[in-house]
């Protein structure tokens, strides 16, 4: 199996597209030559059978260059691949859809995002298959979804015998950028909730703001801890590579996204994996949390709600059962091994 995989940003030290960088390690454990094409390339180090090419972000920004170079790499790669595997950018499905369908070449693309745009709607018609972790995770009307869940290296998330700190069952922290949708406005006033109920928590943002207008949200964001006198206990950590995320979860009690309902946040699967007990508002992870989900999800929006629903967590007896269960069930549900391998399969068997 030869596989050409198409995606946004190749670089290990990425803090939003880091992770993509274990997955195509991950591909090149079960294919006979990876070929990646990205639009920026940063730092990698895979293995000898990936070969990476850039459309050459990383040297200005120029869409028609772009553009340019996308064709000519189908030219000069022609033949040396059985399937093409698109990553969360339907655009190139659009552009390569007609070459792949006269080569008669299998198309699959992996979206994991409730958004349902025309680019979107094109670019199903163009694929053979649609990899996504849930049904709310792709909304276009299709036939040729299969649900994967996500895949998480669990491996990576166990904490090593280098890393010596103790669990602090007083630390918060909440891992996405900083933006309206993650609603972190709420979990700054439960944290100041708490800290005049005198529970001496501490919360870490980890995440920047990145689309229009983030960075004004951020702006009120940190106006609303210096309203609630917090100061001193919530910290804003900026962007992180993946490898500095993750000591984030290994002492932290507590991992808190407070996303309405929408697809299976690959965050909040990691800080299970990793050991942080999520709390949520997204009711999509019922299945997941099962008997802990009237525990670990609280009301949209719902400061006082989240406040008791921390409170009780960290004076509870059974934080350890909890955290053990919610890791089992992130590793054997949502391994990030499996995950490739099903993917794989797919394609071995639609040729």
């Amino acid at each position: 199996m030869r596989l050409l995989i198409l995606t946004q940003k190749v670089d290990q030290n990425g803090n939003v597209l880091g992770f993509f960088h274990r997955w195509i390690i991950e591909f090149a454990k079960h294919a006979e030559k990876v070929l990646v094409i990205c639009l920026y390339e940063g730092e990698h180090n895979f293995p000898k059978n990936v070969e990476v090419y850039s459309l050459g972000k990383e040297k200005g920004p120029s869409r028609l260059k772009y553009v340019v170079r996308f064709y000519r790499l189908l030219w000069e790669l022609r033949g040396q691949y059985d399937g093409v595997l698109v990553h969360m950018n339907q655009v190139y499905v659009i552009l390569g859809g007609i070459i792949w369908r006269f080569a008669g070449t299998p198309v699959g693309l992996w979206y994991a995002h409730r958004a349902r745009t025309f680019s979107l709607w094109l670019a199903e018609k163009f694929t053979n298959v649609v990899f996504t972790n849930s049904s709310a995770s792709f909304t276009v009307p299709t036939k040729k979804a299969k649900y994967l869940g996500h895949g998480i290296d669990v491996a990576a998330l166990v904490p090593p015998a280098s890393f010596m700190e103790a669990k602090n069952k007083y630390a918060i922290v909440s891992v996405g950028r900083i933006s309206p949708d993650k609603d972190q406005k709420t979990i700054v006033r439960a944290c100041g909730i708490l800290l005049r109920q005198g529970v001496p928590i501490t919360c870490a943002f980890v995440g920047a703001p990145s689309a229009s207008g983030d960075s004004e949200y951020f702006q009120e964001l940190q106006t609303l801890v210096k309203r609630e006198n917090i100061e001193s206990n919530v910290f804003f950590k900026g962007g992180l590579p993946q490898s500095e995320v993750f000591p984030f979860y290994w002492r932290s009690n507590i991992h808190i996204n407070a996303c309405e309902r929408g697809s299976l946040d690959k965050v909040i699967l990691e800080a299970a994996a990793a050991g942080a007990i999520p709390v949520v508002a997204n009711d999509a992870f019922e299945d997941t949390l099962g008997e802990y989900t009237d525990r670990l999800i609280f009301k949209k929006g719902d400061a006082e709600d989240l406040a008791k629903r921390i409170k009780d967590l960290i004076e509870s007896n059974d934080q350890e059962g909890v955290r053990a269960m919610m890791a089992k069930r992130v590793r054997t549900n949502f391994d990030l091994a499996v995950l490739v391998k099903n993917i794989i399969n797919w394609y071995e068997t639609s040729r």
